[in-house]
């Protein structure tokens, strides 16, 4: 009986020291995602202002049926869409390319790993201001190199043909360098006997690209794919800095957009709504990928 008391007293000190280990990560995620997820959900059947809470209203689906009618809103969606679709192919080619670049064993190849890297960890703020001087119409540094060669000048930012374009560019730019590392890992891990051997066959170097480097890099190219797309949803920083969701809303993303309704409009209800809608779709997209990728990994 002593025994069993023992083993007792001591699975249940081990239980309450584990439970203690994840009770920090319990509560944020209690404090930070569940509650005000259940908060989004009340708020968006009210009209419920910041500044006026003392007269919110139940309005039902009224916040609902007016964002089918928000133009804004609409044009939203459409921008993120399209700023998903053209960042990630970009930026998992320059990821890859990159990759292949620094896997070569080159003298000082520490220091370009390191240049490409760089980019990943500065402030997007800061890279997204930094920018805005190179793609600036008037005295822009992209504009003057262009010039030299009897291009331009353009207007970049302040055209809504080219405005989301140049945010593509610049989140690519940003972001590849960490996708580059794990294509990097990826690329090292593929065994060196495959190339010997497609080399005493006579492959080209092209052909041992598309034969070997590719499909043994398959499953990280879709992990780094979807990584993308998660961030790429929520694209808010590069719009809100560098044009402020113009000109004529070519740059406005749907975050941005719950952004401005929420805290700059203070129509928290609205907002809410916006909200919820974004994170069904957020869903649905990640359950389709998710089928994408177990399906990937069956064949």
């Amino acid at each position: 009986m002593s025994a069993n008391t023992g083993k007792k007293k001591a699975l249940s000190k081990e239980s309450l020291t584990g439970l203690a280990f994840i009770a920090p990560a319990v509560v944020l995620l209690f404090v930070f995602l569940l509650v005000p997820f259940v908060l989004t959900i009340g708020n968006s059947f009210t009209n419920y202002n910041i500044l006026k809470p003392g007269q919110t209203e139940f309005v039902g689906l009224k916040n609902f049926i007016k964002l089918t009618k928000d133009t804004v809103f609409m044009k939203s969606i459409v921008n993120t869409f399209v700023f998903v679709i053209l960042v990630v192919p970009l930026q998992v080619c320059l990821a890859l390319g990159l990759a292949l670049l620094i896997n070569r064993k080159l003298k000082g190849i520490s220091i370009y790993r390191l240049a490409f890297f760089a980019p990943t960890v500065l402030s997007l703020v800061v890279v997204s201001i930094l920018w805005s001087y190179i793609y600036n119409p008037n005295n822009g540094l992209l504009n003057s190199l262009l010039g030299n060669l009897g291009l331009g000048p353009y207007k970049f930012l302040n055209d809504p043909k080219t405005a989301m374009a140049c945010i593509v560019v610049l989140s690519a730019w940003q972001g590849c360098g960490f996708q580059m590392m794990i294509f990097l890992s990826g690329l090292q891990d593929i065994p060196l006997y495959l190339y010997e051997a497609a080399r005493v066959d006579g492959a080209t170097k092209f052909q041992q690209f598309v034969n070997i480097t590719l499909p043994g890099l398959s499953n990280i190219a879709v992990f780094v794919s979807l990584n993308i797309v998660v961030s790429a949803f929520q694209l808010i920083i590069q719009p809100m800095m560098m044009t402020a969701g113009g000109p004529q809303n070519a740059t406005m993303t749907i975050v941005y957009e719950i952004y401005q309704t929420g805290f700059k409009y203070n129509q928290m209800g609205y907002g809410s709504a916006m909200a919820l809608v974004f994170t069904v779709m957020v869903l649905i997209i990640t359950l389709v990928q998710n089928k994408i990728t177990s399906k990937l990994n069956e064949d």
